[in-house]
Order: structure tokens, then sequence, then C-alpha cells
């Protein structure tokens, strides 16, 4: 049977959603996984993607839908902030078929998420509290300062850096210069470091202002993304706590514009950014 999917990005990192609850496909039994990420996201011989969105059916009648996340890799991820948004935004344009919603909660595999859509090119997400405590992210083996920086003797040199999980794990590591950052290098290395047995997205920030940064971000199973919504919010929330930035903070990136606010580091962080909706098309 046909699939139908959208092809949507927030600040150009980009995805493929299926929506399979009731009433949005026909006839479609298959529930996309692996596989199928990773044949859909070849961007030279399928539809070419970051992240795969999948919707079905909420636990709760209250929620509007249950989430879960492939990389184009074929792997699985706890979390995706930009996905997030789209997701909020596409549920916004279902809803103008049957009145102006602005407001909707999604069941992610870690939490559920609060979305609101504050106009035609910003939807915002509560992306819950941060967590610090290294078990949680998971990190192994590692003691750090009151201040959460830990130090790994990689090939090259030691490197310092921050640890956190917004639902998925993050290292940060602040830079001088975010266009000079060694992804390729230390960021590459550090991913897949034993520390962190569930791999980790390494991200390399620039303090520009308190209020400013400029980020890059390479991430699990897509590798250098135009934007990353989870990453943006560890940044932040690590910057914070440690004193370098304050406030509502832009997040600047390849592909856009993100602003996250945090309570201290410690309290919710909520993400607001662009989303877009670039086509519909249909598999067969």
């Amino acid at each position: 049977m046909a699939l139908r999917f959208h092809k949507m990005h927030g600040a150009g990192n980009d995805f493929m959603l299926v929506d399979l609850r009731p009433g949005a496909q026909e006839g479609v039994r298959d529930v996309p996984g692996a596989r199928e990420a990773r044949d859909w996201g070849d961007r030279h011989r399928g539809v070419g993607f970051d992240q795969l969105l999948v919707l079905s059916e909420p636990t709760e009648d209250r929620h509007d839908a249950r989430v879960s996340f492939w990389n184009a890799d074929g792997s699985s991820a706890e979390q995706c902030g930009n996905g997030m948004r789209a997701i909020g935004l596409y549920l916004h344009r279902r809803a103008g078929e049957r009145g102006n919603r602005t407001r909707f909660t999604v069941e992610a595999p870690l939490q559920t998420h609060d979305l609101e859509v504050q106009g035609p090119d910003s939807v915002s997400v509560d992306m819950g509290r941060p967590h610090w405590a290294a078990s949680d992210i998971p990190l192994l083996g590692l003691s750090s300062s009151p201040n959460h920086r830990y130090c790994l003797a990689l090939e090259g040199g030691d490197i310092e850096f921050g640890a956190v999980s917004l639902g998925n794990p993050h290292a940060v590591i602040e830079v001088e210069r975010a266009e000079d950052a060694p992804l390729e290098s230390i960021g590459a290395a550090l991913r897949k470091h034993p520390a962190f047995p569930d791999g980790c997205n390494v991200g390399f920030a620039q303090v520009l202002e308190p209020d400013h940064i400029t980020l890059r971000v390479l991430e699990r199973g897509a590798g250098e993304t135009l934007a990353c919504g989870s990453g943006a919010c560890a940044a932040v929330a690590w910057l914070t706590r440690i004193g370098r930035t304050q406030g509502r903070v832009r997040v600047t990136q390849a592909g856009g514009t993100l602003w996250v606010e945090t309570e201290g580091g410690v309290g919710p962080v909520t993400l607001t950014g662009p989303a877009t909706h670039v086509y519909e098309g249909t598999l067969a």
C-alpha cells in the first residue's frame, strides 16, 4: 500500500514524518523502523533526511500522538528537539482542518512534551529538565568538578567538556571559534568514546555574548547537522550553569537560529525556533 509522508525541517535539520494514527493512512500495517530509516534516509536513493519521525496513537487519550525517532543510519534516538517542533507544526496544520489549535502534547520515548505554535514559522517545545548525574547521561569512569566539567585524554591531547542529558547524551566543548571546531578529530573520538556507553552528541560552542552563542553539533547517527535542537539546549544549559550565558539565549547554527531558555541550567528548558513543511509525498 502507498505510504504518505511529509518532508519537514527545523532550521535545516530535516525530517521525514510518517503519521500512522487512525485516519492518516489507508491500509498501512507495517511500522517503519531501522531498515526503512536507512533506506529512506539515503540522500541519493531515498527521500533523504537526518531523522525519521514516526507518529502513532498515544497511550493516553488526552495526548495528541506518540513519536519514535530513527536516525538516518538506522539507529534509534531518545530525543529530537527540532523534530518535536516539526511535529508541532504538522499537528497544527492538521488541526487547521478542524479548528485553529496551537497547543499539543506528544509522548516521546522518555518523556512527554508540550508544544506550542507561536506563529506561522515559530514553534516552542518544553524539553524538560536537564539531567546532570553521570548515571543519567550515562557517563562512565570519570569524576567531575561541581560545575560538571570532565576531562579525557584523547589522541592529540586532553579535552575538557561538560556533559548533560536532555533525554539523550551530550558533550559540550567551549571553543574560541566554532567554525574551526575539530569535529572530525575530537568530535568523532568523543562521540564514540567508551566513557559514553550509548555514544553522545558533541557540541562545539562559541560564546559571543551572554545571550548569544554559535554552535556546531556532531550528532549520533547523522553526523554534523545544520541545526541540533537538543544540542542547543544542552549547550545553553551547561554554559548557563557555569556562568557563561544567561537569560534567553540565541543559538546561531549553520541552518538558522534557535532560542533556548532555562532556569540557571537546572530548571525546565524551552526550545523555540522555525519549523517548515517542505512537501507531502507518497512511497509506493
